[in-house]
């Protein structure tokens, strides 16, 4: 006889019904003769208890060959339990045994994370790994549900590019054909094209830095969405920034419950992530550092100690705004009140987590913008395409870009953004 094949996930819905699932041994236990099984398959788990009698002598007898993470087919009786976190148990009938799984690498003990991420392939079906994807998934959806409902269009940007963006010292170079070519370090410039075309655009995909840095900060590969929109200016620009983040926390907060419950994250910080947010210029920052005995120089960047004593100034993420324009990149306009400082912004996330946004308003005159190429030694023949984006029907416009991994590591409380992505590339970490 066939039975419905049914997801974990979904098991409330056939309480009282006898069921297939396929999947996995998360673990198992016994008590004279009655067995337990934990079993996963991706979507949760559940326990599934036999008994001598009610399941098949083969099933009965095939579970004492079970191993953690063998594969197999259960067949069972779902019934409510009240006491577990899933709310249904299963009576098992039957189960067959797909693979036995012998020696698997990763179990109970305490394991360091070198011999975790040499295993990433295999931790990833542990909980905590389990748990932290699948807030990012979450995360990632709100996302693109935040854009989509705003009158954005996404339009993908090129991994392969003919230039630098941020700085050429932080390029991975590639051959491409007869020339050379760089994976990207941002998609922003092709992101503003995007927003001349369709006025509202945003671009979201892998971006890779060659910095040679080892802090918990940071990866070669990760993730960026970023928005760029048309007449905009740098306070529009904040404004969307502080909408988007509350709309994007506010409903991972809510439908991943169980997640956080799973790595035991406290979320009161993230419900304050609430519109309006603090806004300080890099001028009163260095003046609250120094009033509190951190000495800073006037002209220098924030680093992570700066970031996190700001930071634990507010309950919220805090906007830091007009840095000095010498430190900014060469597409970002200057204050017309103050030339010497930049229209850009910086979010900083609360609990040391520091930067996670960063933008501003570009410069839209072509004269400036040139001027702006040869003061960072950048040739005006690699940005042709670029500069004409200024020549034909040039308009005020501001964006940002969103670091994927390192504000999924502050929603989960985790100690290295290298835990947020599935894959880490790091400086030293190429495999698996």
């Amino acid at each position: 006889m066939e039975f419905p094949v049914v997801r974990v996930c979904d098991l409330s819905k056939y309480i009282g019904q006898t069921v297939q699932l396929r999947g996995w041994v998360f673990s198992k236990r016994s008590s004279g003769k009655v067995k337990f099984l934990q079993f996963r398959d991706g979507s949760g788990i559940v326990q599934a208890v036999f008994v001598k009698g009610v399941v098949t002598d083969e099933g009965f007898d095939g579970f004492e060959k079970l191993t953690q993470e063998t594969s197999l087919t259960l067949t069972g009786l779902v019934k409510a339990d009240t006491r577990g976190k899933t709310g249904v148990e299963l009576d098992a009938k039957d189960l067959k045994i797909l693979q036995i799984a012998e020696d698997y690498p990763i179990g109970p003990k305490e394991h360091g994370p070198d011999f975790l991420l040499g295993n990433r392939h295999l931790w990833l079906r542990s909980r905590r790994p389990h748990a932290i994807l699948r807030i990012r998934h979450r995360f990632v959806k709100a996302i693109r549900d935040f854009f989509d409902n705003d009158g954005f269009t996404l339009v993908d940007s090129p991994i392969l590019t003919p230039s630098a963006c941020e700085g050429t010292t932080t390029l991975f170079e590639t051959e491409y054909f007869e020339e050379k070519a760089y994976l990207t370090q941002s998609g922003q410039l092709y992101g503003e094209a995007a927003a001349m075309a369709f006025g509202k655009a945003y671009c979201f995909g892998p971006t890779f830095r060659a910095e040679k840095s080892k802090t918990r900060r940071h990866l070669t590969e990760f993730w960026m969405v970023e928005p760029e929109v048309a007449f905009n200016d740098l306070d529009d620009n904040m404004v969307l920034a502080e909408r988007f983040l509350e709309y994007t926390i506010q409903t991972v907060l809510k439908e991943c419950q169980a997640e956080f419950a799973i790595l035991e994250r406290d979320t009161t910080k993230l419900q304050n992530v609430k519109a309006p947010f603090p806004r300080i210029s890099y001028d009163e920052c260095v003046e609250k550092l120094n009033a509190q005995g951190i000495k800073f120089e006037w002209g220098g960047d924030f680093g992570s100690p700066e970031e996190t004593a700001i930071a634990q100034m507010y309950d919220k993420p805090v906007f830091i705004h007009r840095f000095p324009a010498a430190i900014k990149a060469f597409y970002m306009k200057p204050d017309p009140k103050s030339p010497k400082h930049a229209l850009g912004v910086d979010c900083i996330a609360p609990e040391g987590y520091g930067e996670i946004i960063g933008g501003g308003q570009r410069e839209e005159d072509i004269v400036a913008l040139k001027e702006r190429l040869h003061a960072h030694g950048l040739k005006e023949e690699d940005f042709s395409w670029y500069l004409d984006l200024r020549k034909y029907g040039s308009v005020p416009h501001s964006g940002f870009g969103l670091g994927l991994e390192r504000t999924v590591s502050w929603i989960c409380g985790i100690d290295h953004l290298r835990e947020a992505a599935a894959f880490p590339r790091m400086m030293y970490r190429l495999r698996p």
